[in-house]
């Protein structure tokens, strides 16, 4: 193989394995985090609040599934890793304490994607054989981060989104919401995917993930630009 093509052929896998890895490390993290600051310690007696990837990372979902996404050019590119435990019966306030927990994960990711934003102006700082390699990590960190905070907030369980809903919800409502927990991912990613292609393959349009989750990423895209000076 071609010296030139493998380095390319590296640079081209970092410039989203790195994001990947960040994005869905903090993510998790976070969400421990908050449940060992709300009184559930589980995740923290674990080992699951750290930074350290290798505690987080599902070798399907952090690396394979979004090789796979990339590789069908799919809508958008997102991945999940290993589930933090937490014993909501352990907090100091379940209901609304498991809303906080939840909440953790997709702020970290918007953060993240500030801190990428604010990054972009050290750009003309890097070395010019790498600003290019830096401006790519940058750009997927960013747009990776807002898919991740929007698609979790999908009021869907087990999605983050679905978690905060049946805290919020009356609990015979969030009794019936609770229920969806099992089937609930396989759900969204029918909907986002099989749906769509199914009607392109009979001649139609349907692009779901647009209402879902390209209009809220480019909203808060263009707030993260606006406060860091973009």
């Amino acid at each position: 193989m071609d010296a030139d093509y493998f380095v390319s052929l590296i640079q081209g896998a970092t410039v989203w394995i790195i994001p990947v890895i960040l994005a869905i490390t903090l993510h998790e993290a976070a969400h421990g985090w908050a449940a060992s600051r709300l009184g559930d310690p589980t995740a923290r007696l674990l080992g699951r609040v750290t930074l350290n990837p290798l505690a987080h990372i599902d070798l399907f979902g952090t690396l394979i599934l979004p090789a796979m996404l990339l590789i069908m050019k799919a809508p958008f590119l997102f991945g999940y890793a290993k589930p933090v435990p937490v014993n909501f019966s352990r907090l100091n306030n379940p209901r609304r304490d498991m809303a906080l927990v939840a909440l953790a994960g997709p702020a970290s990711n918007i953060l993240l994607a500030i801190i990428a934003a604010l990054l972009f102006h050290a750009v003309d700082l890097m070395p010019s054989v790498v600003d290019e390699w830096f401006v790519e990590n940058l750009r997927n960190l960013f747009l990776l981060n807002l898919v991740l905070a929007v698609f979790n907030m999908l009021p869907i369980p087990p999605l983050d989104g679905g978690r905060v809903l049946v805290a919020v919800l009356p609990d015979a409502l969030a009794w019936r919401v609770a229920r969806l927990e099992r089937a609930g991912l396989v759900v969204v990613i029918l909907v986002l995917f099989l749906v769509p292609f199914i009607a392109g393959q009979l001649g139609f349009t349907l692009d779901i993930a647009s209402v879902l989750i390209w209009g809220p990423v480019d909203a808060l895209a263009s707030v993260i630009k606006a406060i860091t000076g973009h």
